[in-house]
């Protein structure tokens, strides 16, 4: 019998219909994912299981939860329902969390509001379910703030939340998409873990096939609100029927061509650098201490390579990044582009700062919403001592967007109507149009689907041959940083562990914490394998 059954589900908001007859059940102890791009439903999917719907959505179908009828259940019912019977696991933790309360005390909130447990016992069972999350009292007290702890430790304490009262059916929307390969590998096995502990089910929603592949029992494909495949995950790999899956899964393998590296001579000169911040104080009169995030880091990026920079989160690339843009000072060696310093006299060397260019995670972050595209991609020209005017500049912007694979047209437009995808071509557009000699990629697709991402890695190459780029690619997602570089270089505490050729790191790794990352990668099973 099916804990959950959703069967021809559709709604809709206002007149755009968002889902459209799907039907999917989850069984206990099942693991479901439910896979496709963004935009195509999965979300809305869930949210509609859990009744957190917009005020103008109207459903129609059945979801059915352990006998209960969800679209004809009243909002008080459905707060008993909500993490009681259901739990959610939402993807950014961060989000999710109250910044002004204690982890302990919003692990509590569920018990106490679906319980008549005393708060003595709320307290005992929530040390509880965070010692069974991995976050044991000795280490993370009751007491710490999120702002405390790290991603993954967030994530934690989003799914004890969800699990404090062992919901028959867990929720998790894009659990892993924002951690590293070690953190993602960690929460991935917890969640397996309690299924199988609990009994409960769970649906997954992602948009990466590594992931659902060791993980799911059975895949619901999703496209434009519909289903378009559904089935045991080892035969769904090995027998895809519909195109959309088949392309799916190609844009998830996919390699690029990238052009024959040339490298000329040094570009971007890294020698022995270190950065130091300042420890509050415990005391009034201990002496400063320092936290070291980057310690003793030297290499060599070469005119024509592509180098790539991996590590966990808090391993020190973000800071690397930015002292190389000039906006951290050093507390020891230097960086120098071209030979000249990034820095002098403890400020941004503006004829070394025109010269590189930096493309972020989140392109929507990293523009003014209330701009146009054609002043958003001519924002690096203050950099220049004489920018183009008039004709000149028009021209300029359209040669970017174009060279992008953007129209020229799209310079009147506003970001907000753009796809993620388009946005971060944007984002590549503005880096390009002041023709710097480095570019600096910044998790640049980690949040993109999967086929736009394929989309974002063939333009880069395509860049490569028009303008021999010269950049620093800075992932945590090693199958991208495998296909885009040349040579690649691995982070850990500040340190630079192992470097060397791209496919001679990933082949044959020398260092335990590069063995490490590799092994906790998820992987595609090879559809021909599996078919045999």
């Amino acid at each position: 019998m099916s804990l959950l059954a959703i069967d021809n589900l559709s709604l809709s908001i206002g007149r755009y219909d968002i889902l459209k007859n799907v039907s999917l059940d989850v069984a206990p102890g099942e693991i479901v994912a439910v896979t496709g791009e963004s935009g195509s439903g999965k979300s809305m999917t869930a949210l509609s299981v859990m009744q957190l719907l917009p005020d103008r959505a109207v459903t129609k179908g059945q979801i059915t939860l352990d006998g209960h009828e969800l679209l004809t259940t009243s909002e008080a019912e459905m707060c008993s329902i909500r993490g009681r019977l259901t739990g959610m696991v939402f993807q950014e933790p961060m989000t999710a969390l109250n910044p002004v309360k204690t982890i302990g005390a919003q692990v509590m909130e569920t018990i106490l509001l679906h319980t008549s447990a005393t708060r003595a016992e709320a307290e005992t069972r929530a040390r509880d379910v965070l010692d069974r999350v991995g976050l044991p009292q000795s280490r993370f007290p009751l007491g710490r703030f999120p702002h405390e702890l790290s991603g993954g430790q967030r994530q934690r304490v989003v799914i004890a939340m969800a699990i404090a009262l062992r919901p028959k059916l867990l929720i998790a929307d894009e659990p892993t998409t924002a951690l590293d390969v070690t953190t993602q590998a960690q929460i991935l096995d917890l969640l397996k873990g309690l299924v199988a502990d609990y009994g409960m089910g769970m649906l997954m929603i992602t948009h990466d096939l590594a992931v659902v592949s060791g993980m799911a029992d059975r895949i619901v494909v999703m496209r434009y609100g519909e289903v378009v495949e559904t089935g045991a995950t080892a035969e769904l790999f090995s027998n895809m029927q519909h195109p959309y899956t088949k392309m799916l899964f190609d844009a998830s393998r996919h390699r690029v061509d990238l052009p024959e590296a040339r490298a000329e001579a040094p570009l971007l000169e890294v020698r022995n650098a270190v950065r130091d911040y300042a420890l509050p104080r415990t005391q009034l009169f201990q002496p400063r201490e320092y936290y070291r995030a980057v310690r003793d880091v030297s290499f060599t990026l070469q005119k024509g390579e592509r180098l790539g920079l991996v590590g966990e989160s808090g391993c020190g690339k973000s800071t690397l990044t930015r002292a190389i843009l000039g906006l951290e000072p050093l507390q020891g060696g230097e960086i120098k582009l071209n030979g000249l310093p990034v820095l002098l006299q403890g400020r941004p060397n503006l004829a070394v700062r025109r010269q590189m260019q930096v493309v972020f995670q989140d392109p929507f972050g990293s523009f003014n919403p209330r701009h146009r595209v054609d002043r958003l991609v001519t924002e690096p020209f203050h950099l220049l001592d004489d920018p183009p005017r008039g004709r000149a500049r028009k021209d300029a912007v359209d040669e970017a967007l174009t060279a992008v694979g953007l129209q020229p047209s799209d310079a009147r437009k506003y970001i907000h109507e753009f796809s993620g995808g388009q946005r971060q071509r944007i984002a590549i557009a503005r880096a390009l149009i002041i023709r710097p000699e480095l570019i600096l990629f910044d998790e640049a697709v980690s949040a993109l689907d999967v086929s736009v991402r394929a989309q974002i890695l063939d333009l880069i190459a395509d860049l490569c041959r028009s303008y021999g780029l010269s950049y620093l690619f800075i992932s945590h997602d090693l199958s991208v940083v495998r296909t885009i570089t040349d040579r690649v270089m691995v982070m850990k505490a500040g340190e630079i562990v192992e470097e060397g050729g791209t496919e001679a790191v990933f082949n044959d790794p020398q260092h335990p914490y590069t063995q490490a990352l590799i092994a906790a990668a998820p992987v595609l099973p090879d559809p021909v394998e599996e078919a045999v």
